[in-house]
This record gives C-alpha cells, sequence and structure tokens, in this order.
C-alpha cells in the first residue's frame, strides 16, 4: 500500500464476500492516514503538554483530538462494536477485552517525541474478535510509511512484503526496548540490569526509540532481531502484534509463555529461539495490568 492516493489494505483473500473485516481494515487505513496528516500538521507546532502516570507519561492536545477522530468516525461506521483507546482509558473508560468486535486505539505513539519533534511517531489501530487479533494499522506520520498485517493474509509496509529477520544467536542480534513510564529507583535498576545482561550475552547493541509500535514494526521488517518491553500497554502491542507475526516472527511473554496482550510486558523476536533466550535472562518489572480496575 502506498501512504497517498488511493488506498486499501494488504492484498486481499480470494472472495471478498468472505471476507467479513475487509470494510474494517479499508476503513482503519483511511483513518490511521487522516491521523497522520494531522500529527503532521501539529508536529512542528507549539504544543500543550500535561503528564498522566508520571512525569515521563505526556499527553497533548494532539493526542485527544486524533483518539476522538478515530474513534467517532469507527463509532458511526459500526455501532455495535467495542473501544479500547489509550486517553479514554487514561480518563477511566473501562479497558476490557471482551468477544465482541473490538478496536485498540493509540491515537499519537512517541508522544514524547512529537512534543520534542523528534520524527518517531506514529497513529496505532488494532483489531480483535473474540479475543483474537485479526488485523492491525500502523502509520509512521512523519516518514509517511503504512504498516498492515491480516491474520493469515501476511504483513506489509506500503507494497513491500514484510519479513523478520531468521537471527537466533544472541550474539548477532541488534535488540529494542523501551524504559516505561516508571522512573524510581528500583525500576530503573532493573531496567539497566537488563540491559547490561543482554549486552553481557554479546548482543550487537540495544537501541530505545520511543516509539513502541515502530520498534516493533522495525523488528516485523528484519532492521532488527529483537524487542522486549515492561510497561508497555494492550494500545501499543495489539496492531503490532499481527503485523510481526504475519511477518514470521513470535510474540511472547516475558516469562516465555504465550502473550497475554492485557499483561503489561512483551518479548517479540524474528525467531522462537531469539526470544526463549531473552525471557531467560531478564528480570520482571511489575506494572500491573490494563484490566486492573
Amino acid at each position: 500500500m502506498k501512504p497517498s492516493g488511493e488506498q486499501g489494505a494488504a492484498p486481499a483473500a480470494a472472495g471478498d464476500n468472505d471476507d467479513p473485516w475487509k470494510e474494517c481494515v479499508e476503513v482503519a487505513v483511511q483513518l490511521a492516514l487522516r491521523a497522520g496528516q494531522v500529527i503532521r500538521k501539529a508536529f512542528t507546532e507549539e504544543k500543550q503538554v500535561s503528564t498522566k502516570t508520571s512525569a515521563a507519561d505526556l499527553v497533548t492536545e494532539t493526542d485527544h483530538f486524533v483518539e476522538n477522530l478515530i474513534v467517532s468516525a469507527l463509532k458511526e461506521k459500526f455501532p455495535s462494536h467495542r473501544f479500547i483507546a489509550e486517553e479514554a482509558t487514561a480518563a477511566g473508560s473501562e479497558c476490557v477485552l471482551s468477544a465482541s468486535p473490538t478496536w485498540i486505539i493509540d491515537p499519537v505513539d512517541g508522544t514524547c517525541n512529537f512534543v520534542h519533534r523528534f520524527p518517531t511517531v506514529a497513529v496505532s489501530i488494532g483489531f480483535a474478535v473474540n479475543q483474537e487479533l485479526e488485523f492491525g494499522v500502523i502509520y509512521h506520520c512523519i516518514e509517511e510509511r503504512l504498516y498492515t498485517g491480516r491474520r493469515g493474509q501476511g504483513a506489509y509496509c506500503n507494497d513491500k512484503r514484510l519479513q523478520v529477520s531468521k537471527a537466533t544467536d544472541i550474539s548477532k542480534a541488534l535488540i529494542l526496548t523501551e524504559i516505561g513510564p516508571k522512573r524510581d529507583p528500583e525500576t530503573l535498576k532493573l531496567f539497566l540490569s537488563n540491559m547490561e545482561r543482554l549486552l553481557r550475552a554479546q548482543a550487537h547493541g540495544i537501541r530505545v526509540i520511543g516509539s513502541a509500535t515502530l520498534a516493533l514494526c522495525h523488528l516485523a521488517s528484519g532492521a532488527a532481531d529483537a524487542y522486549y518491553q515492561f510497561g508497555l500497554h494492550c494500545w501499543d502491542l495489539a496492531a503490532a502484534t499481527v503485523i510481526i507475526r504475519e511477518a514470521g516472527g513470535v510474540v511472547i511473554d516475558t516469562s516465555g509463555g504465550p502473550l497475554d496482550l492485557m499483561s503489561c510486558r512483551v518479548i517479540a523476536a524474528g525467531t522462537q529461539e531469539m526470544a526463549a533466550f531473552i525471557a531467560q535472562q531478564i528480570q520482571t518489572i511489575h506494572y500491573g495490568r490494563d484490566d486492573e480496575s
């Protein structure tokens, strides 16, 4: 898919009449592109910045505007669907993944980057049915890269099929992570200790880019070999999980078990061997769950 002009999802399977979510994908793509235009326009402007859970957990008027743009359009088009959206959840809305068709939305991923005009900012729209992730759309607003993945239909960046790295050896790996919002001494000690453990295992390097969704897209494209984080949320993970899996990668819990979308923790990698090794190395940083009251 190209990030301008007429848009559609990644190449569809035969028999669109048998594809119940085709229209949802197309609407998600159009809304991600519209949101990206808003974010690009606001990127160089002065911003009204507030904090949420910590001094490092930022929100701007653009976050709220974009979330409202996406959610209101989806509610009008699909009134029976449910929604999990970052800023609504921060304001007290319920964060529960039910069996109903559910949109999982991060209106501006990389808000701190956005505030500082660091050009790594994305819109993320995931979609689940029966608690199964069906598709994901992530738009890199500044570089105008559109990442999409559909269960069973592959993952793409614009028109290019995505394929993860197949590295299994940590000594040949570039790893991505994010710090998370907590800054207390114990959390920072564990965060730095986890980095040290992987560097002592001779990883080529560790990178922090300030956007979990785009870091995960780099993994899906083969530009990095693994990603781990404590303190991210279901709206950071939902769309990217589909994209990585459809690019041939794995997304698991930091314990090494199956992914729990609400657990605020993840390991993603191009191979199961790489993911399992990282799970054995890192120590848990406790952040609670998204679905806790």
